[in-house]
Formats: structure tokens, C-alpha cells, sequence
């Protein structure tokens, strides 16, 4: 079986969007979780934001920040696919997609150190 078109941008694209929509997915419940601390447990929810002052959980916030992005901006792709008629430059836009997507996370790593 032939599976030359795994070394398609859009292809990468297409898997980008679809792994950040599950890892966003697994993150929801947690991040529910840590806003009951507030209602709940306000001084659990204290201590869980001075565990968040450490640079990995910076780094992961970035990682969290960049697969948002990524997801908001592969949605627009398809909507894009399926509203507008098909051009050459999808591959491009895609690339832009990812690009935006880093610079997006990398603001808020920047502002979060």
C-alpha cells in the first residue's frame, strides 16, 4: 500500500489538528478539576498555583498555548476547504497556520516568564 501522501503538509496539517483536539480534550477535565479548588478548596487551589510558578509547567503552558492555537487555526483550514474554492496555496496556508501557531504560543511563554 502506497502512503506517499503522509509527506503532505496538509496531511501533517490534518494529523496536527486531530492530536491537538484529543490532547485539548484530556486536558479539559483537569483544568475543570483546578477551578473547583476555587469554589471548593481555595486553599488547595493556592497551593496548586505555586506549583505552577515552576519553569516546566511554563514550558507546558507554551505546549498548551501552542495547541490551542494549532487547533484554532486548522478548524479555520477546513472551514476554509470547505467554503472557498481549492487553490494552490493551501499548502502554504497550512505552513502559515503553523508558524501563526508558534508565534502565538511563544507570546504567552514570553509574557509568562
Amino acid at each position: 500500500m502506497r502512503r506517499g501522501y503522509r509527506n503532505h503538509t496538509l496531511w501533517v496539517a490534518y494529523l496536527l489538528h486531530r492530536l491537538s483536539g484529543v490532547a485539548l480534550a484530556l486536558f479539559l477535565p483537569v483544568h475543570f478539576w483546578v477551578l473547583s479548588y476555587a469554589l471548593n478548596q481555595p486553599e488547595h487551589l493556592d497551593g496548586f498555583l505555586r506549583w505552577s510558578e515552576m519553569g516546566i509547567v511554563k514550558i507546558a503552558e507554551f505546549g498548551l498555548v501552542f495547541l490551542l492555537a494549532a487547533h484554532l487555526f486548522g478548524g479555520l483550514r477546513l472551514m476554509a476547504l470547505e467554503w472557498l474554492p481549492w487553490t494552490s496555496g493551501q499548502k502554504t496556508a497550512a505552513a502559515g497556520a503553523v508558524a501563526a501557531s508558534t508565534l502565538i504560543a511563544g507570546v504567552f511563554l514570553m509574557r509568562a516568564i
